[in-house]
């Protein structure tokens, strides 16, 4: 499982640029084969989002699965396959349970981020659909999370959970086949898709990593 997580800011464009640069690389990921893209714009307002959100699913059949950052109102709204709900973000039981009361499809799925075997199993017990666990190496999106989590610790949350966890937090070409050797069922990244100057071959790398 390959999710790219989007950063329109740190792309390398003038800023009245950046939401046609990112549905740019959006586009360049769906068609290099990305699993899944995460649209992490923390600073939009919600109908600024759901709009963007909009853009990404009009490519329909080439889109990956479309999962929205904090935002299960925008979420739905835009008709995304998901929400990914962060440590400060509605919690993933509240979640399930205002999707249970909207008959919500249970295709939609509902991920949390995790930095701790005790909170990947609470996600897991609350319905998390899948976990997000980091940071396993160092990176500079992830600092204020403290330090790196480790390739151990990886292991020891994949082996304790029945749900899939994706690594993040600074996976490499070089250090990606050791996540996947470690349990995890795929890696999430910003830079390393993002900032790719030939995706297909990024993901053709990772999927010989698996």
């Amino acid at each position: 499982m390959l999710c790219y997580v989007t950063d329109r800011q740190t792309l390398a464009v003038e800023r009245p640029a950046e939401k046609a640069a990112l549905l740019e690389k959006i586009e360049q990921a769906a068609k290099a084969g990305v699993d899944w893209i995460e649209l992490r714009e923390k600073d939009l307002a919600g109908r600024e989002l759901t709009a963007l959100a909009a853009s990404v699913l009009q490519h329909g059949g080439n889109t990956p699965r479309l999962l929205i950052n904090d935002r299960l109102d925008v979420a739905i709204a835009a008709n995304a396959c998901g929400v990914h709900l962060g440590e400060h973000s509605l919690p993933v039981r509240e979640a399930k349970r205002f999707l249970t009361e909207r008959c919500v499809g249970n295709r939609f799925l509902v991920g949390a981020s995790t930095h701790s075997l005790h909170a990947a199993a609470e996600a897991e017990a609350a319905g998390a659909d899948y976990v997000i666990f980091g940071p396993v190496f160092a990176t500079p999106s992830k600092r204020s999370f403290g330090a790196p989590q480790g390739i151990r610790r990886l292991r020891e949350v994949c082996e304790c959970l029945g749900i899939p966890v994706i690594a993040i937090g600074g996976i490499t070409l070089e250090n990606a086949a050791g996540c996947f050797r470690a349990g995890a069922s795929g890696i999430a990244a910003i830079r390393l898709f993002q900032h790719a100057p030939d995706l297909h071959e990024v993901v053709a790398q990772l999927r010989d990593a698996t």
